[in-house]
């Protein structure tokens, strides 16, 4: 099961050409860490730098906004409008909540809302810092988290997306300016296009597999799977792929895997790749980049300014032929950073 998710994944055999074969094949890949997503494509390529990851997102072919479990993903645009138009809903209340406990009604913000639209679409685009000046200057209350959850709400609403970079974070605008009027969306068709889209990066997997990857309720998960359910093979262990899909490959080589790796983020249970190590990898919502041999997690690591990738002391022997070539990812971790 392993080594099929990881060829699934695009961590075993060919690698991809371009990132956005990346976020074909993973549909969504989370962002909220934008080095992390961009190292997410670099371990499933080759010869690409993060300059080819921000090159896509200046052409529109790929895009980052607010998506799934209510986090930032990198998608393809032209998939963009159907899984907000599945996942956006889902997270209203949340969003509603999270402004209410801020002070802000559901009035209040429909205002904001309006407020930042019309400042987007005559001054647009805008960092997160000046779009909380202009919402001051007209009154609205800023303080505390209320900006990061309006603008939070006007993603899942489908109003904004991130948009061009502006120094060191990208500036936010109008999706409709940056992406166009998106198309209509069928909801059980999209269900099944999830399904499908799903199991291609990340089968073998199951229907609760499915329903937390994407933030959604079981029965939606359920649904989706049904709509292709000729397309599926079932598994004596329970578990679902795609039929037709060609033979696993063998296990990659040592990989340097960056935070908020899809590899962790994927299905229910982590525990194929991290065993019993799961507490050195993930804490307080936080995802370490972590350095994979033979398809298991045995240490961490983390780029320090001015000195490059460090790998942390492993929590597990490894050989050393694997640290040999985990050096050699460090240096092309270098590489891909640098460009």
């Amino acid at each position: 099961m392993l080594a099929e998710r990881l060829t699934a994944q695009l961590l075993a055999g060919e690698p991809a050409r371009t990132p956005e074969a990346v976020a074909e094949r993973l549909l969504a890949i989370q962002a909220q860490d934008a080095r992390g997503a961009r190292l997410a494509v670099r371990a499933r390529t080759s010869g690409l730098t993060a300059a080819d990851v921000d090159r896509a997102l200046g052409e529109r072919s790929l895009v980052i906004t607010t998506l799934n479990r209510g986090t930032l993903h990198l998608v393809r645009s032209e998939d963009y409008p159907w899984l907000r138009a599945l996942t956006g809903p889902t997270l209203e209340t949340t969003a509603l909540s999270r402004l209410a406990g801020e002070g802000y009604a559901p009035d209040a913000a429909g205002r904001a809302l309006a407020h930042t639209e019309r400042t987007l679409a005559d001054e647009g685009p805008l960092t997160r810092a000046v779009l909380r000046e202009r919402l001051a200057a007209a009154g609205f209350a800023t303080e505390g988290q209320r900006v990061p959850h309006l603008l939070f709400l006007a993603a899942i609403r489908g109003l904004v997306v991130r948009g061009p970079v502006a120094g060191r974070e990208q500036a936010l605008v109008l999706a409709r300016d940056w992406l166009g009027e998106p198309p209509p969306v069928d909801r059980d068709a999209a269900l099944a296009e999830l399904a499908r889209r799903y199991l291609k990066g990340h089968g073998p997997a199951s229907d609760r597999d499915l329903a937390r990857w994407a933030g959604l309720p079981l029965r939606d998960a359920r649904a989706g799977l049904a709509a292709i359910a000729s397309r599926l093979a079932e598994r004596p262990d329970g578990l679902v792929d795609l039929r037709k899909r060609p033979p696993a490959a063998p296990l990659p080589p040592p990989r340097l895997l960056g935070a908020f790796e899809p590899l962790l983020l994927g299905w229910a249970s982590r525990e194929p790749v991290v065993g019993e190590h799961e507490g050195r990898l993930v804490a307080g919502g936080i995802f370490r980049a972590f350095a994979l041999v033979r398809g298991r997690a045995v240490a961490t690591w983390a780029v320090r300014d001015g000195a490059g990738p460090e790998l942390h002391e492993p929590f597990v022997p490894v050989a050393r032929t694997h640290l040999r070539a985990l050096e050699r990812e460090r240096a092309d971790v270098a590489r891909f950073l640098s460009a």
